[in-house]
């Protein structure tokens, strides 16, 4: 029987995530306010190490200050003061870049919504006299952040709402920073093997052809130098990982765990692990009641394969992301 691996491998990694400053309670808001996340500072803030980053009062912008907007200029999007039209949109980006260095040995970003230094999705664009011309812009930060790094896991405040969203990212985050901590030690092919094992479960989930995708590169790491399979893999895990996951791919992954398990258990507990898989997949129950049962029959039977499983484990278990029926 495969035995588990070692408490060092399967412990849980503590991530790195950069965050608009606002959003941990810093009154820096253009009011002199903040936009505290509960989520974030009650619940999630335990897990994590923060890198707090506010870029309007970075580049001296004061508190309180003068809104902000998205003004059209020239066919660009920039951003500009309501109070003189002073256009910030550089000295914003570059904030990202001076940054840059701390940036790279993140694990996710959390922006601040409708922000125009930080607003990820859907901002309102002006025109010179104040009518609005779009609906799809981006805050100046935030684009230069995404350019930077385009495979770092990056969502917005609001959206953090959404349970579904919210599961998703915080799933990402921490695959990231195991796979981040990987790299940042001596290993080996074997050690990047182990951990590709350890994810089969949780990329089938977000795309069975990212799995197979990482597989190859992973199975031929000692054929290549570490620089190009780093490369390679972080490439290819991140845009697997970057697929939201279906019900349907969820459903394939805990029947792939069942398949481990099944020669192990009885008619009785085979039949309710299969009936809370089927429940799940006629969104009766949430994720985590399938899970936990998949959970506990492999630590009872000591199936260390399946126990060992990221998807099992995505993330520390005190934050109840899988509760939703949504999910």
């Amino acid at each position: 029987m495969e035995k588990s691996l070692s408490p060092a491998r399967t412990r849980t990694v503590r991530p790195r995530i950069g965050v608009s400053s606002c959003l941990l309670g810093a009154p820096v808001r253009y009011n002199g306010g903040h936009s505290r996340s509960r989520f974030l500072t009650d619940e999630l803030d335990r897990y994590v190490d923060w890198l707090p980053v506010c870029p309007e009062a970075e580049i001296g912008l004061g508190v309180p200050r003068p809104t902000l907007r998205l003004q059209r200029r020239e066919g660009e999007d920039r951003v500009v003061s309501s109070a003189d039209g002073a256009d910030h949109s550089d000295e914003l980006a570059r904030t990202a870049d001076r940054h840059l260095a701390r940036l790279r040995h993140l694990d996710g970003y959390v922006l601040k919504n409708k922000s125009p230094s930080c607003g990820l999705f859907a901002l309102p664009v002006f025109d010179d006299d104040g009518g609005r011309v779009g609906g799809r812009g981006r805050g100046a930060f935030a684009r230069r952040l995404t350019e930077l790094l385009p495979a770092l896991p990056v969502e917005e405040q609001g959206r953090l709402t959404d349970p579904v969203l919210r599961e998703v990212f915080v799933q990402r985050v921490f695959a990231h920073a195991r796979l981040r901590e990987l790299w940042e030690s001596p290993w080996r092919p074997r050690d990047l093997v182990a951990l590709h094992t350890r994810h089969k479960l949780q990329l089938m989930s977000h795309s069975p052809d990212g799995y197979r995708e990482t597989g190859r590169i992973a199975a031929r790491a000692g054929a290549f130098a570490p620089e190009e399979v780093e490369a390679a893999y972080t490439e290819a895990f991140h845009r697997a990982m970057a697929v939201r996951p279906s019900r349907g791919k969820h459903v394939n992954a805990l029947q792939h765990a069942f398949g481990m398990l099944s020669p192990l258990l009885d008619d009785a507990r085979r039949h309710d692990l299969l009936a809370a898989i089927e429940d799940y997949r006629r969104e009766q129950v949430p994720l985590s009641v399938p899970v936990a049962l998949l959970r506990h029959h492999c630590t009872a039977e000591d199936v260390g394969w399946a126990r060992d499983q990221t998807y099992l484990r995505p993330y520390p278990d005190e934050l109840r992301l899988r509760h939703s029926v949504a999910v």
